[in-house]
């Protein structure tokens, strides 16, 4: 990048206009200015009239006058003091959904909006749905780096976020006779408001080629020639705090081909070879998450990772060095946090950039990456701890396969100093997994070359010590710490529950959305009538909309007065979604056989996509669809029971279906489950819980208290002995008659008529290996349904549960998690005001 690029790579440092004291309101701000500033961004920025304008036409001018404030603070921000220390999020995914309302809500403009629009004969609420989600995520690991986002400018931690920009996020789920189907995602397909490029701020990101040894002053130095560069080009995106207070920076790469086009190609008349290039080198922005079945999709995701972590660390030095002159005290300004193994490539290229362009030796360039980087873990899952071939790391990343080699050498020298002669050991620590085919182990080297590591709930990170980094914890007894996720209370409150919030406010004052732990002087109102009543009312009516969106997406009616029982987030077996889906086949079979009985009306509700090559996953989507299908068709159940698959799970949908949730479904198998974010965020919109105790939910359950969740099911150290001991998954379902039928009309096809045997290999295969322990915990699952009927009936126990789920959450604010993050691992002072 020249020097005059570096000068625009970020707002400059350069007098602004005066903008309003952090934190607070700008003079003069009412509908009747913002009415204006919309017209205006309309007229000139859209160019459109009142008369012509679009639903999406009046968006866009009402996200750049929005955007206009932001940018006020922001580059007042960028021009004041240098940040002692600033903090560097790498996240391969940014889940941020709507920016909107999420803008306008930290800034307090969503009432004023909603005058100025209305004064234009706008309804704000459509045009709140005419903006595209940027879909820059999978679930919950992308939803919480953008929720620590907003938390880092929301507490004043100077911070910015680096992932991928990509075109196409994850795919659009469509359905297609029950069957997922994946689109393109296309938020990007009429521009984005939010954004600000910079073309001229790239940064060269090779790959391939070899390595040179060339003699610098009588020291050997290695040089690596990559066969092919690409550009890494910036865009950035603004994100803003509460009340306004600070702004932060989301800057995002976009893979861009050195040469467009190949003239001599397009001169023989080979005009799509001519672009053949161009197109393999931006495919690495193009998808998040291409498949990795094939060995061209293995490759292009490690490229993924590589391009944006060289991208990020090469901006960042550059800051730093501009900044403050000298690259060796990096750690004193600089955290860098590798949110999971995605980044972990990071650790060699900050080596490669120290060594072989700063000019740095071995033990001191280590020393400032260890005490830069720290690493989130997400996973205990071995399958979900990346690693990869060595073959395809020495084609496409030569020099740093061979900083690799040492780092793995000097670390196995250090361990076998303090325990010699424990070649298992070694052999458990060692970067390169030798027993299976040769491959670099990422969670390995994101462990290795951080100061500290952190797991994200008090269960996951004890498991982590004792499962997959046991040795590596034995040898660096102090490097693991804890940091239990967070939300960002404000959006998933007063954003998507605005009139759950207004009734809070009036009952405990406009606090608590300053302070979530203010939360807690709900305690003494858990009794109080009035407040239930209120409660109930705002809940039905989010209710009544959420019934309208499965009425237009399902086309099922839903009775609002009945339980909303929902599970909502990524399929996977490890979720046990499969698990919910036999309960309800139990209750289905129930009903048919004793319809006499006064059965409570129940919905239940799932939603989420399945991995493109993940087939079980699909299967259980289809088997979800299916068993929908015969429920709500079938006359004998009266209504009772409805089943729904919303399609397109995203932030938007789960802004809908959470205020709308009664009971909150987190069942995974215990000790699977690293954190959730999903079950902070349903129980603190008042649903109840059902779960095991799996990741936050052992954290939830001590706060809200035993008598307000409903837990069931083996403990993970339950689920571990039944794994060293074997289970039988037979024997669990002959003894259990009710599972045995559930299975049974599964298995015959009672759900899929039009294709008998499609479930019989879906079933033996549950039975002969019940990894996740489905048919074990089956029974402790039906049971505790029916602690939740009998709770259910209770109208009044049941709403005061419910009041003090809402009352004793407030802990599980991102706020508070980045406060840890800032104080134990980033040594950040968050800024006043």
């Amino acid at each position: 990048m020249t020097e005059a690029a570096a000068a625009t790579a970020e707002p400059a440092r350069r007098p602004v206009r005066a903008a309003a004291p952090a934190g607070a309101p700008e003079a003069g701000v009412d509908a009747a200015k913002l009415q204006k500033e919309i017209l205006a961004e309309l007229t000139y920025s859209v160019g459109r009239t009142p008369e012509t304008a679009s639903t999406r036409d009046w968006f866009v001018a009402t996200a750049l006058a929005v955007r206009d404030r932001i940018v006020d603070r922001w580059i007042a921000e960028h021009s004041g003091p240098i940040p002692q220390k600033r903090v560097y999020y790498l996240s391969l995914e940014f889940l941020i959904g709507r920016m909107l309302f999420d803008a306008m809500n930290n800034l307090g403009l969503i009432e004023t909006a909603r005058e100025a629009l209305d004064g234009l004969g706008v309804d704000i609420d459509a045009v709140r749905e005419a903006e595209p989600d940027a879909a820059l995520g999978n679930g919950g690991l992308g939803r919480l780096a953008a929720c620590f986002m907003d938390s880092m400018a929301s507490i004043g931690v100077p911070a910015y976020g680096y992932g991928i920009r990509y075109d196409h996020g994850l795919f659009r789920q469509g359905m297609r006779d029950g069957w997922q189907q994946e689109y393109p995602e296309d938020w990007l397909s009429f521009g984005n408001p939010w954004e600000f490029a910079h073309p001229e701020v790239d940064y060269p990101i090779g790959f391939g080629g070899f390595v040179e040894q060339i003699n610098e002053g009588g020291k050997p130095k290695q040089i690596w020639r990559p066969a092919e560069r690409v550009e890494a080009v910036a865009i950035d995106t603004p994100v803003v705090g509460w009340r306004g207070r600070h702004v932060n920076t989301l800057r995002l790469w976009s893979a861009r081909a050195p040469d467009p086009i190949s003239l001599d190609a397009f001169n023989r008349g080979d005009y799509v070879g001519a672009l053949a290039d161009r197109v393999r080198i931006e495919s690495i922005s193009k998808v998040l998450y291409p498949s990795d079945e094939t060995p061209a999709g293995q490759e292009l995701r490690l490229r993924q990772e590589f391009f944006f972590a060289s991208a990020s660390l090469q901006d960042l030095l550059r800051r730093h060095i501009e900044e403050r002159g000298d690259v060796r005290s990096l750690p004193d300004h600089v955290a860098i946090q590798l949110n999971d193994t995605h980044p972990a490539i990071a650790v060699p290229e900050l080596m490669r950039q120290l060594l072989d362009i700063h000019g740095l030796g071995w033990e001191e360039s280590w020393d400032i990456t260890v005490r830069t980087f720290s690493y989130t873990n997400h996973t205990l899952l071995p399958e979900a701890l990346e690693s990869w071939p060595v073959p395809l790391m020495e084609r496409l990343l030569p020099r740093h396969m061979q900083i690799i080699y040492l780092i793995n050498a000097y670390a196995l020298e250090a361990a076998r100093a303090k325990k010699p002669s424990d070649d298992a050991l070694l052999a458990s620590i060692s970067l390169i997994d030798e027993g299976n085919g040769r491959r670099v182990r990422m969670g390995h080297l994101a462990f290795t070359g951080s100061h500290k590591v952190n797991g994200v709930s008090a269960l996951h990170t004890d498991l982590m010590k004792q499962t997959v980094f046991r040795d590596l914890h034995s040898l660096h007894p102090d490097r693991i710490v804890n940091k239990t996720n967070g939300i960002t209370f404000r959006r998933w409150l007063s954003q998507a529950n605005p009139e759950m919030t207004k009734i809070l406010i009036d009952a405990i004052g406009p606090e608590l959305l300053d302070d979530p732990f203010r939360l807690e002087k709900l305690v003494p109102l858990a009794d109080d009538t009035a407040l239930h009543e209120r409660l109930v009312a705002a809940r039905r009516r989010n209710k009544e909309t959420l019934a309208k969106i499965i009425a237009e997406r399902n086309d099922v009616w839903v009775d609002p007065d009945a339980l909303f029982d929902v599970q909502i987030k990524r399929i996977h077996e490890y979720k046990r979604q499969l698990l919910n889906l036999l309960e309800t086949v139990a209750i289905y079979n129930a009903m048919r056989a004793q319809p006499m009985r006064p059965w409570m009306p129940r919905v239940k509700i799932f939603a989420g996509k399945a991995a493109a090559s993940y087939r079980q996953a699909k299967l259980t989507i289809k088997l979800a669809n299916d068993i929908a299908r015969v429920v709500n068709s079938d006359p004998t159940v009266r209504g009772l029971l409805k089943v729904a698959f919303l399609p397109n799970y995203n932030v938007s949908l789960a802004e809908r279906i959470i205020p709308a949730a009664d009971l909150s479904e987190q069942i995974s198998t215990a000790g699977m489950e690293a954190s959730g974010t999903g079950n902070m965020k349903l129980a603190l919109n008042g649903a109840l819980t059902i779960g095991t105790l799996d990741g936050a939910n052992v954290e939830i359950k001590e706060h809200v208290g035993d008598d307000n969740i409903f837990i069931f099911g083996l403990t993970a150290q339950e689920v571990e002995a039944r794994k060293r001991r074997g289970f039988d998954a037979r024997a669990a379902v002959e003894s259990s008659a009710m599972l045995r039928e559930v299975l049974d009309s599964i298995r015959s096809g009672v759900f899929s008529p039009d294709e008998p045997g499609r479930y019989r290999d879906f079933v033996e295969g549950l039975l002969n290996n019940d990894t996740f322990l489905v048919t074990a915990d089956f029974d402790a699952y039906f049971a505790a349904q029916r602690r939740v009927y009998k709770l259910w009936r209770d109208r009044a126990a049941w709403m005061r549960a419910s009041v003090l789920n809402t009352a004793n959450v407030g802990w599980f604010s991102s706020d508070r998690t980045i406060g840890e993050y800032a104080k134990d691992i980033w040594n950040v002072t968050p800024a006043e005001g």
